[in-house]
């Protein structure tokens, strides 16, 4: 349930979502939970269904060295080291999130290339200690994957953090859900979108643009089956930031922005009851069954419900 809250205090908030990212990790590392873990101990080749739909878009990452900023549990961080990269950092201020990404790893043999680092992102620039523009320094990719934003106030200072991190004509890649979607309240919402006679649908309560005071959530249940164990720390704080803010705090510290496409489908139910699954076959195609959700009936294509954005540090 979402309520507006007027505390601004942000050692607060960010205390009480690691305390709720805290709770989620190990019922998300369980074998038989949605990231499926078991398959990439399994499968050297396997990859996260957000990277597998990430694939087309990605700059190259052969050889690179990459940064993946609030990486919760690793598969992401994982799969990118899978695609070719010579070095995978991942950084998540969940310290539970943190253990299950260096167990998952190191259950895979894969520790040698990807490490993972406990901190919030906006002190990337002081742990992971680049020196700014100098050779061997700093990161040729940062990535940020989905339900990432939603969790920083301030976009620009985030922005700032990323063109620190960069090396010259490093890349930056995104792909998050929209700010469109993160404003409809999934709460209120029509049992039969789109079927004959039903005039309802999802509905916006929630802010589009970025506010200081952010949106309180208290629920006790996560994005993935727990086999019914509910959240202890069920409280959280969320900020939205449109997208035009997103865009043009990149321009303002620098990067030019090679890609932005939106997307009508998004790597989790976010709508209950509103949505198809959808089964990813290929790169970037969905299609028929199981990785990805769109709006169902006729509410298929109106909303866009995730994005991605590549943008690049230009050289000097």
């Amino acid at each position: 349930m979402a309520t507006f809250s007027q505390s601004q205090d942000l050692g607060h908030h960010f205390a009480t979502n690691k305390a709720n990212w805290d709770d989620r990790a190990p019922l998300h590392a369980q074998n038989d939970a949605g990231y499926k873990l078991q398959q990439f101990i399994d499968d050297p080749s396997a990859l996260s269904n957000v990277v597998k739909f990430d694939v087309p878009r990605l700059p190259p990452l052969q050889g690179k060295r990459v940064v993946h900023l609030q990486c919760h549990i690793g598969t992401d961080t994982l799969s990118l080291s899978r695609l070719g990269a010579a070095e995978v950092v991942g950084l998540d201020f969940s310290g539970e999130s943190i253990k299950a990404a260096r167990q998952l790893v190191a259950d895979t043999g894969e520790s040698g290339k990807v490490t993972f680092v406990e901190g919030n992102v906006y002190d990337a620039v002081t742990l992971l200690d680049p020196v700014p523009d100098s050779p061997g320094s700093g990161f040729d990719v940062v990535f940020t994957g989905v339900g990432a934003l939603c969790w920083l106030p301030s976009v620009e200072r985030w922005a700032s953090i990323v063109h620190h991190l960069l090396r010259p004509g490093g890349v930056l890649f995104i792909r998050e859900g929209h700010p469109v979607l993160w404003a409809v309240d999934e709460q209120i919402v029509s049992p039969n979108p789109g079927e004959p006679g039903d005039k309802g649908g999802p509905v916006v309560r929630l802010p589009y643009f970025e506010h200081e005071a952010p949106t309180k959530w208290d629920d006790d249940e996560t994005y993935v089956d727990t086999k019914e164990v509910k959240l202890q720390a069920t409280r959280t704080y969320a900020w939205n930031h449109g997208l035009g803010e997103i865009v043009t705090a990149l321009l303002g510290v620098g990067l030019q922005v090679e890609l932005l496409e939106e997307h009508t489908s998004v790597p989790w139910q976010a709508l209950p009851g509103q949505m198809v699954k959808l089964e990813c076959k290929g790169a970037g195609e969905v299609e028929g069954g199981g990785d990805e959700w769109v709006l169902k009936g006729t509410l298929h294509g109106c909303l866009p419900l995730s994005y991605t954005l590549r943008a690049r540090k230009v050289v000097t």
